[in-house]
């Protein structure tokens, strides 16, 4: 009678390192959609007051950084950007002008092309006044906090390579959850 050798199984070996391989896979697995969630969607926390009564310092926003790669930019997005005359810092606004727009502040109204905007969501009426046509490359925004922000009535139009996308979430803190929508700006019937 011929005695069978006794080395280890492969079988042996695999269920001794399965509980390793398992947890290198979820890790793995993790990393893998944290970064393409990571590559799709940017968290910015609100830092200042240039929103308020919209979005207030302390709430963190979920931003679409593909929402331009498949569609229009609309008057009255709320964006993030990264400022153009501090690249590091980065911002957020609403777009009230687009390429190739003239916007016109006048009498604490706002206009572009002509049409009155309806804007339920400022704090109050701009105490400023001026005239605008923006660039084919830039956008026009302002805070909806208007009078204290710092925005392009300022410092000028945001180069549209400087945008990251588009703002449309509120996740943080918890109470305050809640999606963020774009306003028909040119309705005074909402």
């Amino acid at each position: 009678m011929l005695e069978q050798s006794q080395q280890p199984s492969s079988n042996s070996w695999k269920s001794k390192f399965r509980p390793v391989f398992e947890m290198a896979e979820m890790i793995i697995t993790a990393l893998v959609l944290y970064f393409l969630i990571d590559s799709v969607i940017a968290r910015v926390q609100v830092q200042k007051i240039s929103m308020v009564p919209t979005l207030v310092p302390g709430e963190v926003l979920l931003v679409n950084k593909l929402a331009y790669s498949f569609g229009e930019i609309e008057n009255g997005d709320i964006i993030t950007f990264h400022y153009p005359l501090e690249p590091d810092l980065d911002y957020v606004k609403r777009i009230i002008g687009k390429p190739g727009d003239e916007v016109i502040v006048e009498n604490g109204d706002v206009w572009i092309n002509g049409d009155l905007l309806f804007e339920p969501y400022i704090s109050s009426p701009p105490d400023y006044e001026g005239a605008w046509q923006v660039p084919a490359d830039g956008l026009f925004v302002l805070g909806d906090n208007r009078n204290p922000s710092a925005d392009s009535h300022i410092w000028g139009f945001v180069p549209l390579e400087n945008v990251i996308g588009k703002v449309f979430a509120v996740y943080w803190p918890p109470t305050k959850i809640r999606g963020i929508s774009t306003p028909n700006i040119f309705s005074i019937t909402q």
